[in-house]
């Protein structure tokens, strides 16, 4: 099985630096790439100096993740793509348990490793920890991670297991699923653009799982820190984005439902003195209405859809039942 290990990289020089290392030093016989965004500090050139047997891609715009990726893995021969952020630290025989899944089970087309926060090890990581799932109005949570709950990692999750999403921090897919679902939806530029993937992997009938037996560490927020309005902006359109497209529930209740506690959220924020995120919430609802057309354009092309998570409301049982763990919902 050929696999190419490919890091999107725009304007991380440092990180390139930290955390490269590891990965060619557990990574042995599998091809690793970057895909450079026209980053304008000298990431292309430290490449080039320090790390010459590393293929580099360099694209003309910065696309963003959905959009880089789709550049680049355009331009990469192999049967599976490991697409990695450039901030994360690999682990010895990281890859195997991955590979002996893909050799076994022909149905499974996406693979995410047990993701812990790299600053503190014995801890899951907010962008995937245990693999993911979402509530029945999109909302996304973690084995490991609900809100901003992060569990200690005890070996609970240690287990394979299939799962509705795989983080974009650390996802491994089949090249043929990925041309087969033509990549990822570019509109979404970075932010929940796995998920979608995921879910409309599902609706074709492939397989999303977890493997906890293989391990990577994930600083988080590298590129885009939570505390950005850009960030609030992208996840509360993209999330809207994904469950237009795909939700097999009534369309109309659940947007509207969407919208009512998105605008709560945006009450919030000011609420708590961050009107800059309120004013994010604000553009991302216009930037979703504006975008509408197409999104029901694709879910009239794409009729089959598989039914997301049971559970009715994530926040409903955060904030109100107060469930804060995985096991207890």
């Amino acid at each position: 099985m050929k696999l190419a290990i490919v890091i999107l990289n725009w304007n991380g020089q440092q990180l390139l630096e930290t955390f490269l290392p590891s990965v060619i030093n557990y990574s042995t016989g599998h091809n690793i790439y970057v895909i450079d965004n026209a980053s304008t500090d000298t990431s292309v050139s430290f490449l080039e100096t320090h790390f010459p047997d590393i293929n580099c891609i360099k694209l003309t715009h910065n696309f963003g993740y959905a959009g880089g990726y789709n550049q680049g893995l355009n331009q990469i021969n192999a049967d599976v793509f490991c697409l990695l952020n450039s901030d994360i630290e690999v682990t010895k025989n990281w890859l195997k348990p991955i590979i002996d899944l893909f050799k076994t089970e022909a149905n499974t087309a996406i693979i995410q490793p047990k993701i812990l926060d790299y600053h503190h090890k014995n801890r899951f990581e907010y962008a995937g920890a245990g693999g993911g799932f979402i509530d029945q109005l999109g909302y996304p949570f973690c084995r490991g991670r609900i809100f901003d709950t992060l569990e200690e990692d005890e070996g609970q999750y240690d287990d394979q297991k299939e799962v509705f999403w795989a983080s974009g921090a650390c996802l491994f897919i089949r090249a043929n699923a990925f041309k087969d679902l033509g990549g990822f939806d570019s509109k979404f530029f970075a932010h929940m653009e796995e998920i979608d993937l995921c879910w409309r992997a599902q609706n074709k009938g492939m397989t999303v799982s977890y493997v906890g037996k293989s391990t990577v560490f994930h600083v988080g927020g590298a590129s885009l820190k939570s505390s950005n309005p850009k960030k609030t902006f992208l996840n509360f359109r993209n999330s809207l984005f994904t469950l237009v497209k795909n939700t097999n529930k009534p369309l109309l209740i659940v947007v509207l439902l969407r919208l009512i506690l998105d605008g709560i959220a945006g009450i919030r924020f000011l609420l708590i003195a961050k009107p800059k995120h309120m004013i994010a919430v604000i553009k991302a609802h216009g930037s979703f209405y504006k975008t509408l057309p197409y999104l029901l354009q694709f879910r009239r092309q794409h009729r089959t859809r598989k039914s997301h998570h049971q559970l009715p409301s994530i926040a409903w049982s955060y904030f109100v039942q107060n469930k804060k763990y995985f096991n207890k919902l």
